[in-house]
């Protein structure tokens, strides 16, 4: 492929480069050029343009792309279209993500332009989740580069997602004076929470002293429950008090049991304390203190692995390190609650953003989303055509002058969240809203603004049809003659990016960078008209007040 600028002249048949914006109407980044489009360029005098020429033997981005993730086997996965070079991977169903770093590697090394990204081995996902993106840099590539990085592909499984299988799960506690009951009864609802991804359950919980014989009398009893209908089973052990030698409690008990002890420790922080053994092929999880927190740690990596039935080993579990610091990552997410799998993919929650401070009217202390039209105040116009649009929950997060605009709310079957930081920007606004959208289980955010008073109803159905058809995977926003607006629609993949972001700062790095397909929705004007200021809401039609 050819790249850079030529005379407009002979750019027949050549693929722009860069978006071209006209008088005439925009060219969009990726056209080829015919004779008609040479016409309007030169009549508006643009006589030079930055265009990409093929060579025999190139593929078009999205071919290439196509070409490539053809070949990947779908093992847990669905994948997209391609579009912009681009074709992302999805988790088919609940699952531990495999990666094999050495042939993702090798395929990353055969040309730059040519990219494969994925999550970090072992990772817990979803049904859904985006965990791959095989992306084309350049607008072409050479095929012969395509068909080398694909035959890496077929040498064996480069990612695979291994889906959860259900057990059968036996609970065995240990009981001191110094363990409270309540401490023991949270112990069983964390562990039953973990489970549900899988579709496992709770078979029976024996809670018993604090000795060797007591445990291994207990494992025993797990043993002889085989019922091979409800999955293969699986012991978990509770220690009322820390493991703290090889010849402990709970690896004593596996011994006396009849059984291996195959590990005893994990650098894994918090999980240190981990112990993993076998009785009669039946794994048996020595589960560390810090299991008994719903937060991530070494016991979900060993937990999850035998559950997609790839029971960790000891050469790769003390290779664990380099990654296996957790306990200092404040960010990171509990794990989910539950399972998603009855959820509706492209099922919404819709949120109003009405906090902003409205700096830009000037100091009469006139609020904008106070301001009427057609008798109604512009936050309660905007919400309205949200609840109309009848597609999810609505809730408005509020902020600068927060009571004046809920009661202008009153009566409206909506969720009013108070953002007390929202004085530091739209960021902390963005957040309240995801945490209300995942207090509810929804899988997707249609963030709105509520100064933007043309959005109507069927904008926002518009919208979220986009979504339904793209099965929840895409972002979806509106635009106006091609120029990127609001409403946006955010996908849950986008969720971990959002609660990242600082200061004041929307969504849009997160679209730039997230990987996933943005879909474009047509909305005409409404998709960029805002009213910020006294002139803006009077040349819109309304009227100040309060």
């Amino acid at each position: 492929m050819k790249f850079g600028p030529i005379p407009t002249s002979e750019a027949g048949g050549a693929i722009l480069a860069h978006s071209q914006p006209l008088a005439s109407g925009k060219l969009p980044k990726g056209h080829r050029l015919q004779t008609d489009d040479l016409a309007r360029l030169q009549a508006e005098e643009v006589n030079t343009i930055i265009v990409c020429r093929l060579e025999p033997g190139d593929l078009m981005e999205d071919e290439a792309a196509d070409r490539l993730s053809a070949v990947i086997d779908l093992r847990g996965l669905t994948r997209s279209p391609a579009s912009t070079g681009r074709v992302n991977l999805y988790a088919s169903a609940n699952g531990l993500f495999r990666a094999n770093k050495t042939l993702v590697d090798r395929f990353n090394a055969v040309d730059p332009a040519i990219t494969l990204a994925c999550l970090a081995d072992r990772r817990d996902v979803r049904a859904g989740d985006l965990v791959a993106t095989v992306k084309i840099i350049p607008l072409a590539v050479a095929g012969a580069r395509v068909m080398e990085a694909a035959a890496i592909l077929q040498e064996g499984i480069a990612f695979e997602v291994a889906l959860y299988r259900r057990h059968r799960v036996h609970l065995v506690a240990t009981q001191l004076p110094s363990l409270k009951p309540s401490v023991m009864d949270k112990t069983t609802r964390v562990l039953e929470a973990r489970l549900l991804p899988s579709g496992s359950r709770l078979a029976s919980e024996q809670r018993v002293p604090h000795r060797a014989d007591a445990v291994a009398d207990a494992i025993s009893a797990s043993l002889k429950d085989r019922t091979a209908e409800d999955g293969p089973p699986l012991i978990i052990v509770f220690g009322a008090s820390a493991v703290a030698d090889a010849e402990d409690v709970i690896p004593s008990a596996i011994r006396l049991a009849g059984g291996v002890v195959d590990q005893v420790g994990l650098p894994v922080d918090p999980g240190n304390l981990l112990v993993l053994g076998h009785v009669e092929g039946v794994p048996v999880i020595g589960a560390p203190g810090c299991a008994r927190s719903p937060k991530e740690n070494g016991f979900d990596w060993v937990l999850n692995g035998i559950l997609a039935g790839h029971p960790p080993n000891r050469v790769e579990m003390t290779g664990w390190g380099v990654g296996g610091l957790l306990m200092e990552i404040p960010s990171r997410p509990l794990p989910r609650q539950s399972a998603t799998k009855d959820v509706d993919p492209a099922a919404l929650g819709l949120v109003v953003l009405a906090a902003g401070r409205a700096s830009r009217m000037g100091e009469g202390g006139r609020h904008k989303l106070l301001a009427e039209f057609e008798g109604e105040p512009l936050v309660r116009r905007s919400v309205r055509q949200a609840i109309e649009a009848d597609i999810g929950p609505v809730t408005v997060i509020t902020g600068h002058r927060s009571a004046e605009v809920a009661a202008a709310l009153s009566g409206f079957p909506v969720e009013v969240a108070e953002n007390t930081d929202f004085a530091s920007g739209m960021a902390s606004s963005l957040k309240t809203g995801l945490a209300a959208v995942e207090a509810k289980g929804l899988p997707g955010m249609m963030v709105l603004l509520a100064d933007m008073p043309d959005v109507s109803s069927g904008d926002i159905t518009a919208l979220a049809r986009a979504y339904a058809k793209s099965g929840g995977k895409a972002i979806v926003r509106a635009v106006s003659d091609g120029q990127r607006g609001n409403p946006v629609i955010l996908p849950a993949a986008t969720f971990e990016a959002l609660k990242a972001l600082e200061g004041d700062i929307g969504a849009r790095p997160v679209i730039e960078s997230a990987g996933l397909a943005v879909i474009d929705v047509e909305i005409g004007p409404a998709a960029r008209l805002d009213v910020d200021t006294p002139e803006a809401i009077l040349a819109a039609g309304g009227i100040l007040k309060g």
